[in-house]
Protein backbone atom coordinates (compact mmCIF):
# COMPACT_ATOMS: atom_id res chain seq x y z
CA UNK A 1 0.00 0.00 0.00
CA UNK A 2 1.29 3.44 -0.91
CA UNK A 3 2.38 5.63 1.90
CA UNK A 4 0.20 8.70 2.41
CA UNK A 5 2.21 11.76 3.26
CA UNK A 6 1.09 15.11 4.55
CA UNK A 7 2.19 16.71 1.28
CA UNK A 8 -0.06 14.37 -0.75
CA UNK A 9 -3.03 15.09 1.51
CA UNK A 10 -2.30 18.80 1.26
CA UNK A 11 -2.24 18.66 -2.57
CA UNK A 12 -5.54 16.77 -2.69
CA UNK A 13 -7.13 19.23 -0.28
CA UNK A 14 -5.93 22.15 -2.41
CA UNK A 15 -7.58 20.59 -5.48
CA UNK A 16 -10.81 20.03 -3.57
CA UNK A 17 -10.75 23.61 -2.32
CA UNK A 18 -10.17 24.90 -5.86
CA UNK A 19 -13.13 22.89 -7.17
CA UNK A 20 -15.34 24.13 -4.33
CA UNK A 21 -14.37 27.71 -5.16
CA UNK A 22 -15.51 27.11 -8.76
CA UNK A 23 -18.80 25.66 -7.54
CA UNK A 24 -19.28 28.64 -5.21
CA UNK A 25 -18.70 31.02 -8.10
CA UNK A 26 -21.21 29.18 -10.31
CA UNK A 27 -23.81 29.18 -7.52
CA UNK A 28 -23.36 32.94 -7.12
CA UNK A 29 -23.87 33.39 -10.88
CA UNK A 30 -27.03 31.30 -10.76
CA UNK A 31 -28.36 33.33 -7.81
CA UNK A 32 -27.77 36.53 -9.76
CA UNK A 33 -29.54 35.14 -12.83
CA UNK A 34 -32.48 33.91 -10.73
CA UNK A 35 -32.87 37.34 -9.14
CA UNK A 36 -32.84 38.91 -12.61
CA UNK A 37 -35.52 36.46 -13.77
CA UNK A 38 -37.59 37.17 -10.67
CA UNK A 39 -37.46 40.90 -11.39
CA UNK A 40 -38.43 40.29 -15.01
CA UNK A 41 -41.40 38.13 -14.01
CA UNK A 42 -42.58 40.70 -11.48
CA UNK A 43 -42.47 43.44 -14.12
CA UNK A 44 -44.38 41.23 -16.56
CA UNK A 45 -47.02 40.54 -13.91
CA UNK A 46 -47.41 44.27 -13.29
CA UNK A 47 -47.74 44.90 -17.03
CA UNK A 48 -50.48 42.27 -17.32
CA UNK A 49 -52.31 43.79 -14.36
CA UNK A 50 -52.10 47.21 -16.04
CA UNK A 51 -53.51 45.76 -19.27
CA UNK A 52 -56.39 44.18 -17.35
CA UNK A 53 -57.10 47.50 -15.67
CA UNK A 54 -57.16 49.33 -19.00
CA UNK A 55 -59.41 46.68 -20.56
CA UNK A 56 -61.76 46.94 -17.58
CA UNK A 57 -62.07 50.69 -18.08
CA UNK A 58 -62.70 50.25 -21.81
CA UNK A 59 -65.32 47.62 -21.07
CA UNK A 60 -67.13 50.03 -18.75
CA UNK A 61 -66.97 52.81 -21.31
CA UNK A 62 -68.27 50.49 -24.05
CA UNK A 63 -71.20 49.39 -21.88
CA UNK A 64 -72.00 53.06 -21.23
CA UNK A 65 -71.94 53.83 -24.97
CA UNK A 66 -74.13 50.82 -25.75
CA UNK A 67 -76.68 51.93 -23.15
CA UNK A 68 -76.70 55.47 -24.51
CA UNK A 69 -77.20 54.26 -28.08
CA UNK A 70 -79.58 51.52 -26.96
CA UNK A 71 -77.47 48.88 -28.71
CA UNK A 72 -77.41 46.30 -25.94
CA UNK A 73 -79.49 43.12 -26.22
CA UNK A 74 -80.74 43.23 -22.66
CA UNK A 75 -84.33 44.37 -22.28
CA UNK A 76 -84.65 47.88 -20.93
CA UNK A 77 -86.67 48.44 -17.80
CA UNK A 78 -89.18 51.24 -18.11
CA UNK A 79 -89.92 53.17 -14.99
Amino acid sequence: MAEVSNELIFEVLKQVQHKLDKVDHKVDELKFEMNAMRGYLISMQQDVQNVYGILGRYDGRLEHIERRLELNDAPTIST
